[in-house]
């Protein structure tokens, strides 16, 4: 009977530690032109940092196919220059003052996928 209850416990505890869900399953690229990720599971924030000048524009694709995502892009850990709760979209975000921009997304069972890329416009 106790070989029964060990054998028990320890399905038991790998079925809890393989429902525990993952932060994140997906692809992620980037660097100071571009962020993208490809996602079927993001539970979590990420970020990264774009440099931009004055008169750019940061394209952004939000495709959201399950759970929740919001967005903010900032500038200097400052008030978010542009931000977004439970959101899909495709838009331009106008720069007004060249600087390095933090664009930071969190994920709630999100599915989908992100994209910021800056496009100069000189």
């Amino acid at each position: 009977m106790k070989k029964r209850s060990c054998i028990l416990y320890f399905f038991i505890l790998v079925l809890s530690l393989t429902a525990c869900g993952a932060d994140f399953d997906g692809s992620r690229t980037g660097n100071h032109n571009e962020f993208m990720m490809d996602y079927k599971v993001f539970n979590k924030t990420d970020s990264q940092d774009l440099i931009v000048e004055k008169e750019d524009t940061i394209h952004a694709e939000i495709i959201v196919e399950g759970g929740s995502l919001s967005f903010r892009i900032l500038m200097r850990d400052e008030v978010p220059v542009y931000e977004g709760e439970d959101v899909t979209f495709s838009d331009e975000f106008d720069i007004e003052e060249s600087g390095t921009y933090t664009v930071s997304v969190t994920g709630e069972k999100a599915k989908g996928s992100v994209s910021f890329i800056v496009v100069t416009n000189q």
